[in-house]
């Protein structure tokens, strides 16, 4: 009999344990931000975007033009992923699981890029000018 009782509080116990991480799991599940980060978030894609149509205005031109919008363009996004998105506060697994696969995209493409010249040379050396 006191064999049951002593087991029964090792499982009161244990229950209670469970209650508490639970609790703390959902706690961390709900947590919110305070208004400010988005306010603050908000004022950079401002500036941000601002800065993007000056490069319009001040008609720069080339690859210094599209630089400056890919830039703008890239900080934007990440302003976005990182908060709105809520990536900022997830586990670093899970951020890893969503953007190294488009990072290895970007990597496969830009392979292709150099691959593209190559390949187009060759087949003006043999197929010749078409001309």
């Amino acid at each position: 009999m006191a064999e049951a009782t002593v087991h029964g509080s090792e499982h009161s116990a244990h229950a209670h344990g469970h209650d508490a991480l639970a609790t703390t799991a959902h706690a961390e599940v709900h947590q919110e931000h305070p208004i400010r980060l988005y306010l603050i978030v908000w004022g950079w894609l401002f500036i941000l975007s601002a800065c993007s149509y000056f490069v319009d205005y001040a008609g720069f031109e080339g690859y210094l033009r599209w630089t400056l919008i890919l830039i703008f363009m890239v900080l934007k996004a990440g302003l976005i992923v990182a908060v709105f998105m809520h990536m900022a506060f997830e586990r670093p697994a899970l951020s890893w699981a969503i953007l190294l696969p488009p990072v290895a995209v970007l990597v496969f493409v830009a392979l292709m890029v150099f691959e593209a010249d190559y390949t187009a040379l060759t087949r003006l050396n043999f197929f010749g000018t078409g001309g």
